[in-house]
């Protein structure tokens, strides 16, 4: 593959995985309640700080709603206006699981929003901070197969950004946690769509980056069988296209 075929791949990636951003892991409801029940003891935090954690769950939820109505400009405000107050409750306590999901949701449905308004930097800030967060509940929740599938997007659009900025020393290692959690989840559901589509990404990447024939025969032969059964993603499909120098109907 030439290095201009990797970088209009990385390229193809990068802009699509942003723009058909996977759903929220819990619905806003159920994570801003769980949240809710999870904030920390007025021990662990003053008052002041604890009414406004409350205040980011009422904002969060508002965001939602304004999101799912498609006003992502209003959505992207209300998380913004979130955030602060649950990162102040996640440092007060790391350990508390809820609080850690409820900031890695917060800052992946900002990430949403603003991808949908053009906002690609702000994207990327936004999942490299989220990234410790998602990796964190992978491992405390090991069966929780969206968290994971969430976490390895994740890690393949920061992939893809070293990627197109021509940095492979740094995108491999992502690509590679990334192909680690993919595989975890289609060995668990190989008839997925969701998390094949994502290991097909995460080989895509790596086939750029590692200098491994084998993955670069493995997406190739991967993604020929899911063009042909019609399972392959918007996302996948021009570079697998491109790959194979051929043009699916």
């Amino acid at each position: 593959m030439t290095e201009e075929c990797a970088i209009l791949l990385s390229r193809f990636s990068l802009f699509a995985l942003i723009t058909l951003s996977a759903p929220l892991a819990l619905s806003a409801p159920a994570l801003a309640q769980q949240a809710a029940q999870a904030a920390p003891a007025a021990g662990q935090m003053s008052s002041a700080q604890i009414a406004a954690f409350n205040q980011a769950v009422t904002d969060f939820t508002a965001g939602q709603t304004a999101q799912q109505a498609g006003d992502n400009a209003a959505a992207a405000a209300k998380y913004e206006a979130a955030l602060p107050a649950i990162r102040t409750a996640v440092q007060a306590d790391p350990a508390r699981i809820d609080n850690v999901n409820f900031l890695a949701n917060a800052l992946y449905a900002d990430a949403a929003a603003q991808g949908a308004l053009g906002r690609m930097d702000k994207v990327i800030a936004l999942y490299t901070e989220s990234a410790p967060y998602w990796r964190k509940l992978a491992e405390a929740k090991p069966t929780d197969a969206a968290s994971r599938n969430i976490f390895a997007g994740i890690l393949i659009q920061m992939g893809n950004q070293k990627l197109v900025g021509g940095d492979k020393t740094a995108a491999d290692p992502l690509y590679e946690e990334a192909l680690a959690l993919a595989r975890k989840s289609v060995a668990e559901n190989g008839k997925d769509a969701v998390s094949r589509n994502i290991l097909l990404s995460a080989l895509i990447g790596a086939s750029q980056t590692a200098n491994d024939p084998a993955l670069s025969a493995e997406a190739l032969t991967m993604g020929k069988a899911m063009l042909s059964d019609g399972t392959i993603d918007a996302m996948n499909k021009p570079s697998i296209e491109a790959m194979t120098g051929t043009k699916a109907g």
